[in-house]
C-alpha cells in the first residue's frame, strides 16, 4: 500500500484471481503475488510478480510459468517497484520493441537485426540495437571494424533503480545514425548482468527509443530475459526442413506477442517461404536476402555497408512497416 501511494496511484486488491477479471486488461499496472500458480487464459501476462527477497531464485521460475515481465523482491525492490508504477501511469507510454531470434544457430538472425535497426534509423526513427547474447562475440564487431566510444552492457552490470532516459542515449556508441548496446568484443572476461540490472536497462530503452531492436539468444535464458519485453518477435528460419523443425520449438518458448517469420532463402533453394510460415502458423514479416560477402561483413565489421542495397532496404521497410523508401 505504501509503495503505491509513492507512486501516486491508487490499488485495487483481490484474493483469488477470478475476483480480478473485470479489471484485468484494463489496470494501468498488472501485479500477481507469488501464491499465484496460474493466470486465466487468453489474458495480458501480468507485469509484475511480487514476492520476498528470501523466494527470490524461486521468483524468476514462477514469473518464466506466469510470463511475467518482471520481478519485484520485497523490501529490496521497493524504490523500483514504486518508480515503475509511477512511470506506468505517465502519459508517455515509449517506444516499441521487437525482438529478432534465430529459429536455428548460424540462421542470420543478428544480421537480421542489424538491418532493421539501419533502415529504420534511415527513416529518422531514434533506434537502438540491443545485444542480446552475451556469448555471440558482440554486435559492436559488425557495425565497426573501429573500437567507438561509449557504454557497453557490464558497464551497467551494477545499476539498480531508473536510468534517465537521457543519460541513457547519450552514453551509448553510435553507427549508421542509431545507438547500440553491444557485449564487449574481445577475449578477456566481462561482467555480467543480472535480471534487475538488464530490466533498468529496457526501461530506459523503451523511455529514450522509438524502437529497440534486440537480438535475442535462441536460448530460454535470452527468452526469459528480452522476449518478454517486446511488443513483437520476429523468428527468423531458412527453407530447409531441419531449420523449419528447429524454429518450431524455439516457437514454443516464445511469449504470447504479436509473433512473425523472417526467412532467409538460399538463391537455389524453389520452397516457398509462404509455405514455411504456414507450416509453422505464423504470418511472414520478411524475406531476408541471401547476399553474397554477409560472412565476410560481419568478420570486417562492414554489414552496414550491405545494408544499404535495395534488397536489404526493402526487407527491413517490409518487415517493420516503413513507407516511402530511405529519407
Amino acid at each position: 500500500m505504501r509503495i503505491v501511494a509513492a507512486s501516486g496511484g491508487r490499488l485495487r486488491t483481490v484474493e483469488r484471481v477470478e475476483e480480478a477479471l473485470s479489471g484485468w486488461d484494463t489496470a494501468d499496472v498488472l501485479i500477481v503475488g507469488s501464491d499465484v500458480r496460474e493466470t486465466p487464459p487468453r489474458r495480458r501476462a501480468p507485469a509484475v510478480l511480487l514476492g520476498r527477497s528470501a523466494e527470490a531464485e524461486e521468483l524468476w521460475r514462477l514469473a518464466a510459468v506466469l510470463g511475467a515481465e518482471r520481478v519485484a523482491a520485497l523490501p529490496e525492490a521497493a524504490a523500483w517497484l514504486a518508480e515503475h508504477l509511477s512511470l506506468a501511469s505517465a502519459p508517455e507510454p515509449g517506444g516499441t520493441m521487437v525482438g529478432v531470434v534465430g529459429g536455428r544457430g548460424g540462421s542470420g538472425a543478428t544480421t537480421a537485426a542489424i538491418w532493421l535497426a539501419h533502415a529504420a534509423a534511415n527513416h529518422g526513427v531514434a533506434t537502438l540495437l540491443v545485444d542480446g547474447d552475451p556469448w555471440g562475440g558482440g554486435v559492436e564487431l559488425a557495425v565497426s571494424d573501429q573500437s567507438l566510444p561509449g557504454l557497453r552492457w557490464p558497464d551497467f552490470a551494477a545499476t539498480r533503480g531508473s536510468i534517465d532516459p537521457g543519460q541513457f542515449r547519450d552514453s551509448l556508441p553510435t553507427a549508421g545514425g542509431f545507438a547500440f548496446l553491444s557485449w564487449p568484443g574481445r577475449r578477456e572476461p566481462f561482467e555480467s548482468t543480472d535480471p534487475a540490472s538488464a530490466s533498468a536497462v529496457l526501461d530506459a530503452a523503451r523511455r529514450a527509443f522509438e524502437l529497440t531492436v534486440i537480438d535475442i539468444a535462441r536460448n530460454q535464458e535470452g527468452l526469459q530475459a528480452f522476449a518478454w519485453d517486446c511488443d513483437r518477435v520476429l523468428l527468423l528460419t531458412t527453407t530447409h526442413l531441419k531449420s523449419a523443425v528447429a524454429t518450431a520449438r524455439v516457437l514454443n518458448e516464445v511469449p504470447p506477442t504479436d509473433t512473425g517469420l523472417l526467412v532467409r532463402a538460399a538463391g537455389s533453394d524453389p520452397t516457398d517461404p509462404h509455405l514455411v510460415a504456414d507450416a509453422l502458423g505464423i504470418p511472414l514479416a520478411g524475406v531476408v536476402p541471401d547476399l553474397r560477402g554477409v560472412g565476410a561483413g560481419t568478420e570486417q565489421g562492414r554489414l552496414l555497408e550491405l545494408g544499404r542495397r535495395r534488397p536489404v532496404r526493402r526487407f527491413a521497410e517490409a518487415a517493420l512497416g516503413l513507407n516511402g523508401g530511405d529519407r
